[in-house]
């Protein structure tokens, strides 16, 4: 099986890192196609914890070729502060390849994107500021600056002295700003261009070859299903496609070259920043989650807002993407609950959704519809196997399975490397 694609089928945080690792031993390229330094990944190897925030997961796995594809935006800063602190801990980064249509997030982007949320008070969106949005943007307006134009400095220059001769009247008369000089940010951005040669390539077509020639590659999104500029939820949602589909445009492959579709969900819910949440929890169930998952931000560390499962999302995630395969992370966080609530549908002043609402207003309108099932108090860190799970953890899958309309395939029962129950094989099968 030659390519497969791994989304979040929630608002984020699912563990998708700890799934990208565990398919990494099996794969030749691990491919990053989406999103930018504005949300992260937390891998256990070997008892040490690594935060990744720009770099793909595979970096970690020996081997593996880690791709940063066209469909990211790239802080040169963030990702050499990356570069350099993996290097420093024996991880080889030799290996990273960075597509030359990638775009590059300049320093004013991040600028604006801080002072553009403080400027919207009670209707901010909740973003990092870290200049994502106002990139893509600049992406779209065609005025971005890509990561092949760092060595065209006639060019270069060019494009920067294009995009600040807007954006500083902005900066100037909207928000009380100093205006940003042109060659101040060309400086910066070639100080960065020598180390970046040696990565800089035509990804897509490395990428192409790759799976010609039957190597196995992952396309790895960043953020979730419920964040993807189209299908989450607008306004409050990130600026590129996080689902299945922006695999084939973030990385320049063909969408019949894609063979398995498989989507990470939690075991409850959770989302960071502002937006709609039908299963949220403002309750000591909510805190206990959230102290028992260690729901914190891997970027940012804002802590997370918990509530119990919802598969109305997950047959929703089912159907956006394709999903062939779940792997359902955090089980063992549950442990210990009396009674394990799961949304099946939505009540919308008193209409029932079964499916996900197409209207934006009734979703955050949502009232949860629940089912109720018996928890378990014994702890399942050790469970290699399904049948190694409490009956009711397993009752408990089972009907997550069914609800969500696609197998489960994968359960993690701890933050380790180790700490999973394979029920299918993702690769292969």
């Amino acid at each position: 099986m030659p390519a497969i694609v791994l989304v979040g089928a929630q608002w984020g945080d699912e563990g998708k890192g700890k799934a990208t690792d565990l398919l990494g031993k099996d794969v030749d390229y691990v491919v990053k196609f989406n999103g930018g330094n504005n949300a992260g990944h937390t891998v256990v190897v070997g008892g040490e914890k690594y935060a990744l925030h720009l770099l793909p997961s595979g970096i970690l796995t020996p081997g593996v070729t880690p791709v940063i594809a066209n469909g990211v935006v790239v802080d040169l800063e963030v990702l050499f502060h990356e570069l350099e602190a993996l290097s420093a801990r024996g991880v080889d980064c030799s290996r990273l390849r960075i597509s030359a249509n990638a775009h590059v997030i300049p320093s004013y982007n991040r600028t604006l994107d801080k002072v553009t949320e403080r400027f919207l008070g009670k209707r901010r969106l909740g973003t990092t500021g870290r200049g994502i949005g106002p990139t893509y943007a600049d992406k779209m307006n065609r005025v971005g600056i890509r990561m092949q134009d760092l060595f065209d400095e006639s060019i270069l220059r060019q494009k920067v002295e294009a995009a600040l001769e807007v954006k500083n009247h902005l900066l100037v008369k909207i928000y009380n700003r100093r205006a940003v000089a042109v060659e101040e940010v060309v400086a910066e951005l070639l100080s960065y261009r020598d180390r970046l040669e040696p990565m800089v390539e035509d990804t897509g077509y490395e990428l192409w070859r790759a799976i010609e020639d039957g190597k196995t590659v992952l396309f790895e999104a960043g953020q979730a299903t419920m964040l993807d500029v189209d299908h989450g939820t607008y306004p409050y949602v990130t600026s590129s496609n996080a689902t299945a589909a922006g695999a084939c445009t973030g990385s320049g492959i063909g969408p019949t070259l894609i063979d398995r579709v498989a989507a990470v969900f939690k075991a409850y819910t959770t989302r960071v920043g502002e937006g709609p949440f039908p299963t949220e929890l403002h309750d000591a169930d909510g805190e206990r989650l959230r102290a028992n998952g260690f729901e914190f931000g891997t970027t940012t560390g804002r802590p997370r807002r918990c509530g119990w499962a919802d598969t109305v999302i997950g047959r929703y995630a089912t159907r956006i993407n394709g999903v062939t395969d779940y792997v359902l992370t955090k089980l063992d966080v549950l442990t210990g609950f009396e009674t394990l609530p799961i949304c099946v549908a939505y009540d919308v002043n008193g209409r029932r959704f079964d499916d996900m609402p197409a209207n934006q207003s009734d979703v955050h309108h949502a009232v949860p519809v629940y089912e109720e099932l018996p928890g378990w108090s014994e702890d399942i860190t050790g469970a290699r196997e399904f049948e190694d799970l409490p009956e009711n953890a397993q009752r408990y899958v089972l009907r997550l399975e069914e609800l969500v309309g696609a197998r489960i395939s994968v359960i993690g029962v701890g933050p380790g490397r180790d700490e999973i129950i394979q029920r299918h094989p993702l690769l292969d099968d």
